[in-house]
């Protein structure tokens, strides 16, 4: 759903807004509720055979982006996660967003869009699992090819692009090992070779801003054609409800409405209104506070003698610190380091490997402030094992190879006091 640009709004900072949402909104007329409220019908009555022909001939075209919609079937297009729409787009500083049941069916949809048969993609060699599930054995039965390469290295972008490329697709900061990537100079490289080619060839630069939200990095301002989120995690923030967005210009709109009506991955409008009511609103308030938490464990960590390193961008030790103080900024212009953080144990790998598996162990079935689960971004502090767990899909070699360590240990920090969080580690790091 597109943004509905308000002058009314604009003077306001980001955390306000987050909060309110759109002034005003063609979407329903809920000018007198607080809480916006929430569709529950899966059809809608239409007055007229016309006013059923008029909504199927203006869904998801441009003509109809500043028209009330005409609401005809929950698949189709619905209020609650229209608003919803308007306010990530917003956040992100996009024209226009578009939701979906999960994380995963928004990345397919964004990809599903901007590729076709023969086409390839370009992707970072790091991914989460199941995204690189999604490029390496589901795609290649469209004829869609990936190549995986360091996109952190100009080199190895610019090798790995041939003219059957149409999209580079990246996450920043990687999942799990927190690596950044400067979408401004990927930008950079990608305009040079597009020089070249035709208005239809054109390269698309698509990141996954999951592990920032908007609060900390925004990627269309940094160059990037369109971002995606699991809105399951931070954006959430409560862990109740899944759901993904795309958030991009409105030349994608009309595609992403057809591929999501035709494919089916709709974001019920339950999960919707959570996360509008819920999660967005209070995103400001809780990555604040997730933050300040993340670096006093992430400090404490890295002094303790049986931790061999740790990766967090707040740390000053943190070796593209430059880069994250550049990149991960706040919409108030504040560093924005994020909540996430990555360490390994002393030892060799296999060593190490049992110490984490002792250590996580203990945390499940002793510790009160951290629990032990695969998701992120939640008000709970949860850990896990990369390597073994979300990571799974990809070959034990390329893990390694990609900086993955048997045994570190991924930390999504939440709300809880971070003394309460340091004791429980520190009693887990004694197991080992």
């Amino acid at each position: 759903m597109s943004r509905k640009k308000n002058e009314n709004t604009d003077a306001y900072k980001m955390r306000t807004r987050l909060i309110h949402g759109a002034l005003n909104s063609r979407l329903w007329d809920y000018n007198h509720h607080i809480v916006p409220p929430i569709s529950a019908s899966a059809a809608y009555k239409l007055d007229s055979v016309h006013r059923g022909a008029e909504g199927f001939s203006q869904y998801g075209s441009e003509s109809a982006e500043h028209e009330a919609p005409i609401y005809i079937y929950d698949r189709l297009q619905e209020p609650t996660s229209g608003f919803l729409e308007e306010n990530l787009a917003t956040a992100e500083g996009g024209e226009t967003a578009v939701c979906f049941a999960t994380g995963m069916a928004a990345i397919a949809a964004a990809l599903g869009v901007t590729t076709q048969s023969g086409d390839e993609i370009v992707a970072h060699h790091t991914l989460y699992g199941c995204t690189y599930s999604l490029l390496s054995h589901w795609l290649p039965r469209f004829n869609i090819k990936t190549v995986f390469a360091d996109l952190s290295n100009e080199d190895s972008l610019l090798q790995s692009v041939t003219g059957q490329t149409r999209v580079v697709y990246l996450e920043t900061p990687v999942n799990p090992t927190l690596q950044l990537i400067d979408i401004e100079a990927v930008r950079r490289v990608l305009d040079r070779i597009n020089t070249a080619r035709a208005a239809d060839r054109q390269l698309i630069l698509i990141v996954d801003n999951t592990f920032a939200t908007p609060y900390c990095q925004r990627p269309l301002s940094l160059g990037a054609d369109l971002v995606v989120h699991s809105l399951t995690k931070n954006i959430g923030g409560f862990g109740t409800d899944m759901g993904g967005a795309v958030v991009c210009p409105r030349l994608y709109h009309e595609q992403l409405l057809l591929f999501r009506k035709d494919f089916g991955g709709v974001l019920a409008p339950k999960n919707a209104w959570s996360i509008l009511v819920y999660g967005l609103p209070t995103l400001a308030a809780r990555i604040v506070n997730q933050q300040k938490s993340a670096l006093k464990v992430a400090q404490y960590l890295e002094r303790h003698p049986k931790v061999e390193s740790v990766v967090y961008p707040g740390l000053a030790s943190f070796s593209q610190h430059a880069l994250a103080r550049k990149q991960m900024v706040s919409p108030d212009g504040k560093f924005a380091p994020g909540f996430m953080l990555y360490f390994v144990l002393k030892g060799k790998p296999a060593t190490a490997a049992l110490s984490a598996e002792r250590c996580i162990d203990y945390i499940a079935k002793n510790a009160y402030s951290i629990t032990l689960a695969v998701s992120l971004g939640q008000i709970r502090t949860l850990i896990e094992e990369p390597f073994s767990m979300t990571h799974s899909a990809l070959p034990p070699e390329m893990k390694i190879a990609r900086g993955m360590s048997p045994g570190a240990i991924r930390l999504s920090i939440g709300l809880e006091d971070w003394h309460d969080i340091i004791g429980d580690l520190e009693r887990a790091l004694e197991q080992v």
